[in-house]
């Protein structure tokens, strides 16, 4: 396991990418931007909101349904494999299928030794000129949250 500094500086790395509409190319990108976040010396890594695809809510249409997965789920396993291996703490955007017909735009936070910690269900879904984030998302029922992670309480 990567030792991380222990001072109460926090070192934040922001993943900005460009998505295609490959699910599995978008996802090993993540991982590999990540990564070199960490590399770089990141303690928390951020990745962009529904990072998996292309923002798909320009346009209202059941195809995109099959992009959702349950929290947690495989892509929070493996930001938990790459946050337990070097000690970091990786908030991760997902599009979540809860159940049959219940979508939520959530956030998991995935800590070094802890893994999955907890999710987020955004709560404010806008529903405007090109953004119709209503037809695809359940407002979160959940709250404002906050986690303690190695290098903080985040929220």
């Amino acid at each position: 396991m990567n030792q991380r500094k222990s001072d109460k500086s926090v070192r934040i790395g922001v993943v900005q990418m460009r998505c295609s509409d490959d699910v599995a190319e978008n996802t090993d990108k993540a991982v590999r931007m990540t990564e070199q976040a960490i590399e770089r010396g990141a303690d928390v890594v951020c990745l962009p909101e529904l990072f998996r695809s292309r923002y798909f809510c320009q346009t209202e249409d059941a195809k995109f349904f099959d992009l959702a997965e349950p929290i947690p789920g495989p892509t929070t396993a493996r930001f938990a494999a790459i946050a337990k291996s070097s000690g970091v703490t990786v908030i991760v955007s997902l599009f979540e299928r809860r159940a049959a017909g219940l979508y939520h735009n959530t956030v998991a936070v995935v800590d070094g030794a802890q893994g999955y910690v907890g999710m987020y269900r955004k709560m404010h879904i806008p529903d405007d000129p090109r953004y119709y984030e209503k037809f695809y998302f359940t407002p979160g029922d959940l709250g404002f949250r906050a986690w303690d992670t190695r290098y903080g309480r985040i929220g």
